[in-house]
């Protein structure tokens, strides 16, 4: 008798374990650079095309595989890393599950080259869809080359759900330097559309860092190093004064795997207490070596989380030693401040016991007498002698009988000449006719009672409409900057900021220099200052990473993202002439109701509502 309950077939059964394993591209990304990290390679090269969509290929030279295991590595459970479940507690190695080839393969065309060190000619394999397409020997290199073709080409609706090219390579990016960073001895190369992305070879951790984010990174991290019987803690943190809005600079590694752990950020945030700027976040490449057997890393299918045996110990350890190399370097004030050799007391006087000063008091001293002064306590004679004259009293003698006979009315005073004023006289002061209220609202009265507006999504409506008015008619006012501005940005921050290079100029920026991992700017849109400018493209940025969010075009979204980097802030304090132009300007908008983000702008009330209040 046959049930309802049925066995899946294995190409259903990994077409679900890819669902949990294979997310979008850069998880294919992950998993092949693991494989290759596993094998032992030196030298590993990425190339990827539409962001991985259409081709992702890993090319090493591990120690490849001959023909048996070039098949089997694409069988479900089937793995090199465990033989029994004693070494899922001794880990050293990436993957250890044996399903990610087998889950790529059934939802992608892949095609395998392999070759050992000792055989004559390698392997190659062909798979579409999880089937085998062909088996045949092939004069290949040492090492193994993977290319993933078509991702997600059997399951549509997976592939529909992919955000744009922008935003699946920026998640390519963070898995290739999060393995990367993990492994600082091993070459990575890493090309897009035929362009070089990457270029990183063996090195040492601190010239890794910098390869990947930049010259200028070298001069914000502060070295931190721990050992004791819980972990071994090493690696960098950023200085206060570096930190960003965003954070994309934050890595955490444990026994050389990227991990997430908000316990552990936290941690190395409370050690930056009182140093950071609200809404900043500092950067750190922290690494972490503990024992395997203390950690659980099967417990999320991407193996991002890891479960501590003893995370309190762990966390106030990486406070104390954040904390301390935050002092040590100089970053932040410790309780031993350093102090000036002067002010040390000699070792001539260490028993040496404290003489009191004597005082001496002359009696018999005069100031008004004709003798000598003496010096009281001392060994000489002091060389003042008062003057010869006669009695102090004939020095005010006639002053009291002496009367001015001048009438007051014919003296004359001396008097500044009469100058022009500098500055034309205040204008009679106009009634008011606006409040602000908690430096956050404006209310303004008017024939049927007032309207009350939040500034700052008043602002953000009239920024929001100047920008995406300059950027449609390619005309946005610009002032020049007296001295050049050079801000310094990560390769993919730079990659991401190019592509917004025309729409900037047209909101009124002007670049004078782009280099690979800095760009030099002449001008800035009216409506910013020069300390606002790091802060705006920063979140463009971060926003461009992120997707943009719901925005209906990318003009759309940089005016979005500007005006809300530039608009006055709630707790601003405005002047009755500011507050009237903030809302002349509001209500000339196209859409004064509602902020960009398409929240109020402002509330009417109205006096009939005012008084139901005091009636109710």
């Amino acid at each position: 008798m046959s049930g309802i309950i049925q066995l899946l077939p294995d190409h259903v059964a990994n077409q679900i374990a890819a669902g949990e394993v294979v997310q979008r591209p850069a998880s294919v990304v992950k998993e092949l650079l693991e494989n290759s990290v596993d094998a032992g390679a030196t030298e590993i090269r990425l190339v990827i095309k539409e962001a991985g969509k259409s081709l992702i290929q890993v090319i090493d030279n591990g120690s490849g595989m001959n023909a048996f295991d070039a098949k089997a590595c694409f069988q479900r459970h089937a793995t090199s890393k465990i033989k029994i479940a004693e070494d899922l507690f001794a880990l050293h190695t990436k993957g250890f599950r044996g399903e990610a080839l087998a889950s790529i393969a059934a939802i992608a065309h892949v095609e395998l080259r392999t070759c050992m060190e000792h055989d004559e000619v390698g392997t190659q394999l062909t798979i579409e869809g999880g089937k085998f397409m062909s088996e045949e020997p092939v004069v290949a290199p040492v090492g193994t080359s993977i290319a993933v073709k078509n991702l997600f080409f059997n399951i549509p609706a997976r592939r529909n759900f992919l955000k744009s090219d922008q935003v699946e390579f920026r998640h390519v990016i963070d898995e290739f330097q999060r393995v990367a960073l993990a492994h600082p001895d091993i070459s990575f190369s890493m090309y897009h559309n035929g362009s070089e992305a990457f270029q990183l070879p063996a090195a040492n951790l601190r010239q890794r860092i910098v390869g990947i984010l930049g010259g200028k990174s070298n001069e914000k991290l502060v070295p931190i190093h721990e050992e004791t019987g819980i972990a071994r803690i090493y690696g960098f943190i950023g200085k206060p004064e570096f930190a960003k809005k965003g954070r994309g600079e934050q890595f955490f590694f444990v026994n050389d795997r990227f991990i997430r752990n908000g316990y552990l950020h936290h941690a190395v945030i409370a050690a930056y207490e009182g140093l950071l700027r609200d809404g900043s976040q500092p950067s750190y490449f922290i690494y972490l070596d503990v024992a395997p057997g203390s950690i659980d890393i099967n417990i999320h299918p991407t193996k991002t989380e890891v479960k501590f045996d003893d995370e309190q110990s762990l966390y106030a350890i990486l406070r104390a030693s954040a904390k301390h190399s935050l002092g040590q370097f100089s970053v932040a004030p410790v309780l031993d401040f350093s102090q000036q050799e002067n002010y040390d007391t000699p070792y001539s006087y260490k028993d040496r016991d404290a003489v009191m000063p004597a005082v001496e008091v002359d009696e018999g001293f005069n100031p008004f007498g004709n003798a000598a002064v003496k010096s009281s306590g001392a060994s000489h004679t002091s060389s003042y002698r008062k003057t010869e004259t006669a009695s102090w009293e004939s020095l005010y003698a006639g002053l009291a009988s002496e009367e001015i006979s001048m009438p007051a009315r014919e003296m004359e005073f001396e008097s500044d000449p009469h100058l022009p004023s500098l500055f034309e006289e205040a204008e009679e002061v106009q009634e008011q006719k606006t409040y602000q209220i908690h430096r956050k609202y404006i209310v303004n009265p008017i024939k049927s009672g007032m309207v009350i507006v939040d500034q700052q999504r008043a602002h953000q409506r009239i920024l929001y409409e100047q920008f995406l008015g300059n950027m449609t008619v390619q005309q946005g006012s610009s002032q020049q900057l007296l001295f050049p501005l050079e801000l310094f940005f990560s390769v993919s921050e730079m990659s991401s900021l190019t592509q917004l290079l025309p729409v900037l100029e047209a909101t009124g920026f002007a670049f004078s220099n782009i280099g690979p991992d800095h760009i030099v700017i002449d001008g800035i849109p009216v409506t910013m200052s020069e300390s606002e400018t790091s802060i705006v493209l920063e979140t463009l940025i971060s926003d461009l990473q992120d997707g943009f969010g719901n925005s209906f075009s990318q003009n759309d979204a940089i005016a979005r993202s500007m005006a809300k980097s530039l608009a006055v802030k709630t707790g601003t304090l405005l002047s009755n002439t500011e507050q009237q132009q903030l809302l002349n300007s509001l209500f000339a908008c196209r859409e004064p109701l509602v902020s960009p983000s398409g929240k109020p702008t402002y509330i009417t009330m109205r006096v009939e509502d005012i008084d139901k209040k005091f009636t109710a």
